[in-house]
């Protein structure tokens, strides 16, 4: 009888663990590349949208390796946060996770020692390591000191989103760590 009652109380114990709620986990990010376009989601609605994103100067991919300037499409969650980054916030993603692990070892790209690190990270919900041959450090960021005219008429990222400082700042009170975000 004690077992029963310890197990109705995880959730609860699990929500003060975190300090999230069951509202703070239905809220995500979904990034669409085209438009360029970042929207706070709650469920399958819409909370707020941020219009005029950057993402990596080469475009994005499925297949992404270090130094190919390109924006990973996929579901990541929000691995930690940087609030005094050169880019003014910086929210890193779980990147690489298990599918970029997966597709990076079947052509040979990672070793296995790599591909079990990572897989072991996804199961722990841990941050991946970021020095791999798939690259590491990507995620939501603002622009710093950035010129905000190559904002407006490029992508210039070498894979991250980038938001202008404004922006990332209204992002801020939507985010933690854990929350999923969606790139297409």
């Amino acid at each position: 009888m004690k077992f029963r009652s310890v197990l109705s109380l995880l959730p609860v114990l699990l929500s003060l663990n975190t300090g999230a709620s069951e509202k703070d986990e239905s809220i995500w990010l979904l990034v669409e590349t085209i438009p360029h376009v970042l929207k706070v989601m709650e469920g399958d609605h819409d909370l707020e949208v941020f219009e005029g994103i950057a993402i990596g100067r080469r475009g994005v991919g499925l297949f992404k390796e270090r130094g190919d300037d390109k924006t990973p499409l996929g579901e990541y969650r929000i691995g930690w946060i940087n609030e005094n980054s050169r880019y003014h916030r910086f929210f890193g993603f779980t990147y690489p996770n298990r599918e970029n692990a997966e597709r990076a070892y079947e052509t040979g790209l990672i070793g296995q020692d790599t591909y079990r690190t990572i897989l072991r990270t996804t199961i722990g919900a841990a941050v991946p390591p970021q020095n791999t041959a798939l690259g590491g450090q990507i995620g939501i960021h603002g622009l710093g000191r950035a010129n905000p005219a190559v904002h407006q008429n490029f992508d210039w990222t070498q894979g991250c989103i980038a938001m202008t400082n404004e922006q990332i700042d209204r992002l801020r009170s939507w985010v933690k760590k854990g929350t999923l975000v969606i790139i297409r």
